[in-house]
């Protein structure tokens, strides 16, 4: 039987919440990148949606992070004996996580922003991997999780990946964008920064397609 107190239902509104921030906040950023792209505006323009969009891109990362405890949480106390242990850990590794974005943003364009982003992508490799041996455990039968759950943590631990690959490939941006700026808008610094950005692009739009997957695998729950 599900828990029904005050508990479960204040982090069951806090789950709805923090989706509806991640997957509503991605789609403007979505929406000012796509309007970055455009070569009609100036580029001075162009840069205003940039920033913009980074400052737009913190809901849905802060959400991202406090996800994972809230989560686990629910998880928890609803569905399996998960050790206390774990849950603890959640919440340290999303609070400090939430540290580390927010600490990032603030220090942008300094060495102390790339040595927090650095240690972010760290905790989010170990988080991958936590998630994939929770999408493990429920087959092997270390936990008695419900096939659905185990398949909601596995969706979980592919944003995860997919999260990953969009740091990755974005790396190139970086540079391209300095070159944009100083150089000015040319079909020589335009193309190769859209090549990158389109790179991207691939691994958000399937991240975004993860997660309308796993918001409809918790609300159907299938049974298999």
């Amino acid at each position: 039987m599900i828990e029904t107190g005050w508990l479960y239902d204040a982090l069951l509104y806090a789950h709805i919440v923090l989706f509806a921030v991640w997957l509503g906040g991605d789609i403007g950023v979505f929406i000012l990148g796509q309007h970055f792209r455009k070569r009609s505006y100036q580029l001075e323009t162009r840069l205003q949606f940039l920033k913009l969009l980074v400052l737009n891109d913190m809901g849905p990362r802060s959400a991202w992070a406090l996800m994972v405890p809230v989560s686990l949480s629910l998880i928890a106390l609803n569905w399996t004996d998960l050790p206390g242990w774990i849950v603890t850990a959640s919440w340290a590794a999303g609070l400090v996580w939430l540290a580390l974005v927010w600490g990032a943003y603030l220090n942008d364009q300094t060495p102390l922003a790339a040595q927090l982003r650095r240690i972010e992508f760290a905790l989010k490799l170990a988080l991958t991997a936590g998630f994939i041996a929770l999408t493990a455990a429920g087959p092997a039968g270390w936990l008695a999780m419900p096939g659905w759950l185990t398949l909601k943590a596995g969706l979980f631990a592919a944003i995860f990946v997919f999260a990953i690959m969009i740091d990755v490939s974005y790396r190139p941006v970086g540079p391209l964008l300095q070159r944009l700026i100083t150089q000015g808008s040319s079909d020589e610094t335009e193309i190769p920064l859209l090549r990158a950005m389109n790179r991207t692009r691939l691994w958000v739009l399937g991240l975004y397609g993860l997660l309308i997957v796993i918001g409809a695998v918790g609300v159907f729950k299938p049974v298999f």
